[in-house]
C-alpha cells in the first residue's frame, strides 16, 4: 500500500514537471476586433500582442480575436463592462450612448486632415473624454485611426445632396450618424458591422459609409458598384479595457498595457495612412466606379445637416464643443 502511494506521488509530480513552467502564471488578454485578420485593424492588434508579450516577458499574452467572433462593438463593450471580456478596439461612435461625450468625433466635417485629429485626440481634450469612460466600466488608453469615410452604394453614384434621396443606407448604431444621413435625404438603417456585408449583398441596404481600408479588407466591392468620395467624417478607434478587470492588475502591467498601446498607435495610424492611396487605387482596379464630391457640394452638405452640429454641441456640452474648435483655430493658425 505504501508503495502504491509513493508511485502515485511520483507520477503527479512528474505529471506537474512536464507542464510550461510559465502555465501558472501567464496572464492570457482575450482582446477583440471587428475587421479580418489582415485588415490594418488586424495588423496593429497584432502589433500590441507582440509589444505586450516582449515587455511582460511572456507572462502575459494577448489573444488576438478578429472577425467580430467575440460580437458586435456594442456586444463586446457589453462583456468589458461586465468583465467578460478584457480588451477590445472599436469604433468611438457605439460608445456615445455609454459616454455621451464621444458624439463630438462624429461631427461631420470635424477635421481636415488626419494630422489635426492626432492633435486633438492626443491631446488634452481627448484623454478628458477617454477619462469619462471610467465612470461607465471601461478604461480607454489610446485612440486609432479608421480613417475618412466614404459611400458607397449599388445604384448610381453620389455627386450632390440631391443624390441620397431614396438611397437604403447601412449606419453605426448612432443617432447623430442615423440624424445627419437621414437629414440628407437618404433612408438610414443601423447595423451591427458583422452583418453588413450578408446585407449589402441581399440589397437589404443599397450602400454604407467606411474609410477606403474598411470597404477594401471587407471586401465590399464585390457587392457595391459606386464610391463617392466626400470625407464627410474623421472616424477614430478606440483601444479599452474592461475597468473590473483593469483594477486588478499591478503599476507594472498597466504601464506594460499602457506603453504597447502607444507603440500600436503610431503602428496603426502610419499603416492606416500609408493603406489608405493603395486601398483606393486597388478598389478601382477591382472595378469600382469612383467620384469625387465637389467642394461646392460638400458645403451645401454642411448646410442641410448644421442642425446635427448644434445637437452635437448640447450632447457633449458647451465648454467642451468649443474647446475643439479653439483648438483646431490654433493648429490651422500654425500650418
Amino acid at each position: 500500500m505504501k508503495l502504491k502511494a509513493l508511485f502515485l506521488a511520483a507520477t503527479l509530480a512528474a505529471g506537474a514537471l512536464s507542464l510550461p513552467a510559465h502555465a501558472a502564471d501567464t496572464r492570457l488578454i482575450r482582446f477583440g476586433y471587428g475587421l479580418n485578420q489582415d485588415s490594418n485593424q488586424g495588423r496593429a492588434v497584432q502589433v500590441f500582442a507582440d509589444e505586450v508579450a516582449k515587455l511582460s516577458g511572456g507572462k502575459m499574452k494577448v489573444r488576438a480575436i478578429g472577425a467580430a467572433a467575440l460580437g458586435s462593438d456594442i456586444q463586446m463593450q457589453q462583456a468589458l463592462i461586465g468583465g467578460a471580456q478584457e480588451m477590445m478596439v472599436g469604433s468611438t461612435a457605439t460608445l456615445v450612448g455609454i459616454t455621451p461625450e464621444m458624439a463630438l468625433w462624429d461631427t461631420p466635417f470635424l477635421f481636415n486632415s488626419g494630422a489635426e485629429a492626432d492633435q486633438v485626440l492626443d491631446g488634452k481634450t481627448g484623454q478628458q473624454i477617454m477619462d469619462k469612460l471610467g465612470d461607465k466600466g471601461l478604461v480607454g488608453l489610446v485612440y486609432w485611426e479608421n480613417g475618412f469615410r466614404n459611400l458607397t452604394n449599388s445604384k448610381k453614384p453620389v455627386q450632390s445632396a440631391e443624390d441620397f434621396k431614396g438611397l437604403k443606407l447601412r449606419v453605426m448604431q448612432n443617432n447623430v450618424f442615423l440624424d445627419t444621413f437621414q437629414r440628407l435625404g437618404a433612408n438610414a438603417v443601423p447595423l451591427p458591422f458583422s452583418e453588413l456585408f450578408t446585407a449589402l449583398e441581399t440589397k437589404t441596404v443599397d450602400g454604407q459609409e467606411n474609410p477606403y481600408n474598411t470597404i477594401l479588407s471587407s471586401k465590399f466591392y464585390e457587392v457595391q458598384k459606386y464610391l463617392s468620395v466626400t470625407n464627410h467624417v474623421y472616424s477614430p478607434w478606440i483601444v479599452t479595457a474592461s475597468k473590473k478587470w483593469w483594477d486588478g492588475l499591478s503599476a507594472d502591467e498597466r504601464g506594460i498595457l499602457m506603453q504597447a498601446a502607444k507603440v500600436s498607435r503610431d503602428f496603426e495610424r502610419k499603416d492606416t495612412r500609408a493603406e489608405a492611396d493603395k486601398a483606393l487605387a486597388q478598389l478601382k482596379a477591382d472595378g469600382m466606379q469612383v467620384n469625387t464630391v465637389s467642394a461646392d457640394q460638400v458645403q451645401q452638405m454642411r448646410g442641410t445637416i448644421a442642425p446635427v452640429n448644434e445637437q452635437i454641441k448640447q450632447a457633449v456640452g458647451p465648454e467642451l464643443w468649443q474647446a475643439v474648435q479653439d483648438q483646431l483655430k490654433e493648429i490651422r493658425a500654425k500650418s
